[in-house]
């Protein structure tokens, strides 16, 4: 029986979305396809939300990989990606009907440490009865280590646990670890009628 439900942030609840940050930022169709290469699909990224690299590293090891005449737009971008991580549209009532069924709510998400400025916009963090972001444990999604950990920090059964993530590769980390779960397409009445 599901008890709780465990909601990725990025593309589940927030709208990340790096085209959005280089449109504000970059002049040319070249420089948003290098900065998108190399800020967001780079792998300062993914050491980020690991917790490896702070979010201020990032420019200075970007930059190397980026034509000089793009450094200017690179670093608006990597200071201020952030400004794309808006509400989906119903995420909030979706958490606000998640809640008043009786399931619990939990946030499990890859991010790095900007999270706890921006995410607080959305939901404030006692909303949720845990939030667990990757940076601060120093692993990542679909790592098994990272679903066990979960578990073990709010002492919760797997099989107890719905699991929410648009990324397939997530997904199947979780089933892996023994969670029931739910590939996310941007359609929050479908999730209601599994739950």
């Amino acid at each position: 029986m599901i008890k709780n439900i465990v909601l990725d942030m990025g593309n589940v609840l927030l709208d990340f979305n790096p085209g959005f940050v280089v449109n504000s930022f970059c002049s040319s169709d070249e420089e948003k396809e290098i900065i998108i290469k190399e800020l967001f699909n780079g792998p300062e990224w993914a050491l980020g939300d690991k917790g490896v690299i702070t979010d201020k590293d990032r420019y200075d090891l970007v930059k190397v990989r980026v034509p000089e005449e793009y450094h200017e737009a690179l670093k608006k971008c990597a200071d201020n990606w952030d400004i794309c991580m808006v509400p989906l549209e119903g995420a909030k009532d979706f958490c606000d009907s998640v809640k008043e069924k009786g399931y619990k709510i939990y946030v499990l998400s890859n991010a790095s440490e900007l999270f706890y400025e921006y995410f607080p916009r959305f939901l404030p963090l006692d909303y949720f009865d845990g939030v667990f972001v990757s940076s601060d444990y120093l692993m990542l999604k679909p790592d098994l280590k990272i679903y066990e950990a979960f578990l073990d920090k709010y002492g919760l059964k797997a099989e107890e646990c719905l699991f929410i993530d648009d990324r397939i590769d997530n997904v199947k980390g979780a089933e892996k670890a023994g969670f029931n779960t739910f590939q996310f397409h941007g359609d929050y009445e479908a999730v209601k009628a599994v739950i």
